[in-house]
């Protein structure tokens, strides 16, 4: 009996001796975490700004307040309270608290200060606060599809607030307090303090002017031809930098559809990155730019500008007929250059050149020009565009495409390509964010203007510069003229199809235009999908491509032209 007892006892000791020398930090560290309560300190979300400095994306004071259910002397009073304070049910609150399994319950997120201030009133022990993330809009319904938005939680949903997600969240801190067993804080003792980092400001190269009137106009577009969107895009083709892009219809960033999240998906979607058309007439400027490089090149299948091309309505291309738009009344389309056939938007002539560079040729501009390929733009969701493998095509389609057929693009493609083909000839990727920053105005990151590609030479661009121009002092872009400015572009008119079937009555209207023509600036593309009654892009796009110039012009105090 003795013998056993001794051993049992030695047993008990080996045990408490292992349990000491094994377990005795693990143990420690789990008290540690038991007798600790966290209080998190949340990081302030960096804000979005314009080029010039002016927010577009703030943070308003808010607070989260939660309870820890030992430290509560009465659940009864404090969901009284907590009730009265934010304005809830009690029986909500006091029914949460009580059945709750969790020490900690969190009872509300974004209250207000007054709401917080009320609370703090009472001196409950065991209700705490934490600052949150509630972000916030100033200008609503503007710019809505490239800032999107964040979650409850401060967490980026759609748009640059997503993109940016990293930079702009920051990394949050917490508040740890040493309590009793029961939560109760312990007297006398100091907290430890974690800093939060907050996140970082982005700058954008949206500039708020410019925003501001392609909103104006899109908005007026929407309202007058009741299309399915009207949407426009403004770049500074010299360098890739987005100055507007606007989407309608849309909805106010402060007060978003939640309870209906397919007509949010819908509202929020950026159709000017992600969705994909044909472009129709707006791509004879590709066509147009390959024929003049290829002409100073020394490419006996290029046409001069001088070249006076067939003035018959129809090409037949592999048995097939490919005809023009127009109708051909009163010698309209007759003895036409290269210039007037941008001028009469007269796809024979397209059909000509395409043909004559040949698959091989065109499919090698389609490239440079980065059809088929995403821009690169600092945007979750971009399409690349629909171009049909060269092997796949057959001359009737290359034919279609010289005049912007049988090829699908978004628009941020069209605009970056036609930047590249009136700027000189350089491909540059379009972009939103310039700078990103601390709140000390210390800068963590510069984007400058990211060079792609060569596309055309300088006298190539200088020749089509003046065919454009043109376009709109004489042919079918004159709705964007503005006297005593230099304004080139090209409209488009393009039929929709459905399974596989063109959609009678359905039609994307567009405008592609910039200015000064002799120095582009400011490049802007109206695209209407859809609109009521007129199609054209020359009546219904082009006057919103003039609206915005002019508002531009206004904005930035641009003087005419001399002489």
């Amino acid at each position: 009996m003795i013998c056993a007892i001794a051993f049992l006892f030695l047993a008990v000791l080996g045990r408490l001796l292992y349990v000491q020398m094994i377990w005795g930090e693990n143990l420690q560290e789990k008290a540690v975490d038991q007798w600790t309560r966290e209080i998190p300190v949340v990081a302030e979300r960096g804000k979005i700004v314009d080029r010039n400095g002016i927010v577009l994306a703030d943070n308003d004071d808010t607070y989260s307040i939660f309870v820890r259910k030992r430290a509560v002397s009465s659940i009864e009073e404090v969901s009284r309270g907590l009730s009265e304070a934010l304005d809830l049910p009690y029986e909500s609150v006091y029914q949460r608290l009580s059945e709750s399994k969790s020490s900690e319950v969190t009872v509300k997120k974004q209250v207000g200060k007054e709401a917080l201030n009320k609370l703090l009133e009472y001196g409950f022990e065991g209700v705490y606060y934490a600052r949150d993330n509630s972000r916030v809009y100033p200008y609503g319904e503007f710019l809505t599809q490239v800032l999107g938005f964040t979650s409850a939680d401060g967490q980026g949903q759609s748009g640059l607030e997503l993109y940016y997600n990293k930079y702009l969240q920051g990394i949050n801190g917490e508040i740890l307090y040493e309590t009793d067993i029961v939560g109760v804080e312990i007297e006398g003792s100091t907290p430890t303090y974690i800093p939060a980092t907050d996140g970082l400001n982005a700058k954008l190269t949206i500039d708020y002017e410019v925003q501001q009137a392609a909103e104006a106009a899109m908005e007026r577009a929407y309202q007058t031809h009741s299309p399915k969107s009207a949407r426009a895009i403004v770049m500074n083709p010299q360098t890739g930098e987005i100055l507007a892009m606007a989407n309608k219809p849309s909805f106010d960033l402060n007060e978003i559809p939640r309870d209906d999240l397919d007509a949010l998906h819908a509202l929020s979607r950026n159709g000017l990155i992600s969705d994909v058309y044909e472009p129709g007439s707006t791509f004879k400027v590709l066509t147009a730019a390959a024929n003049i490089e290829e002409y100073l090149q020394g490419n006996r299948n290029a046409f001069s500008p001088e070249h006076i091309f067939s003035s018959s309505r129809y090409r037949y291309v592999d048995g097939q007929r490919v005809k023009c738009w127009s109708d051909h009344a009163n010698g309209k389309h007759s003895n036409e250059t290269l210039t007037d056939a941008l001028n009469n938007s007269c796809n024979p002539v397209f059909v000509d050149i395409a043909l004559a560079l040949g698959k091989e040729k065109m499919y090698e501009y389609i490239e440079k020009f980065n059809y088929g390929s995403v821009t690169g733009v600092d945007f979750s969701g971009e399409a690349q565009g629909m171009v049909l493998p060269a092997s796949a095509i057959q001359n009737v389609d290359l034919a279609r495409i010289g005049f912007g057929q049988t090829i699908a693009v978004t628009a941020l493609q069209l605009a970056a390509a036609t930047s590249a083909a009136i700027n000189g000839g350089y491909y540059y990727t379009p972009y939103f964010v310039s700078e990103l920053y601390t709140s000390d105005h210390l800068v963590a990151e510069i984007r400058n203007p990211k060079l792609k590609n060569r596309v055309i030479s300088e006298k190539a661009s200088e020749l089509l510069r003046e065919m454009l121009e043109a376009v709109v002092r004489d042919g079918g872009g004159k709705q964007a003229y503005i006297e005593g400015y230099r304004v080139g572009g090209k409209t488009g008119t393009a039929q929709k199809y459905e399974d596989g079937h063109i959609a009678q009555g359905k039609y994307v209207s567009s405008f592609v235009g910039f200015f000064p023509a002799n120095d582009p600036q400011y490049l802007a593309l109206i695209v209407i999908d859809e609109p009521v009654g007129q199609y054209y892009g020359s009546t219904v796009a082009a006057p919103y491509g003039r609206e915005i110039f002019e508002k531009i012009i206004q904005a930035k105090n641009i003087k005419p032209v001399e002489g």
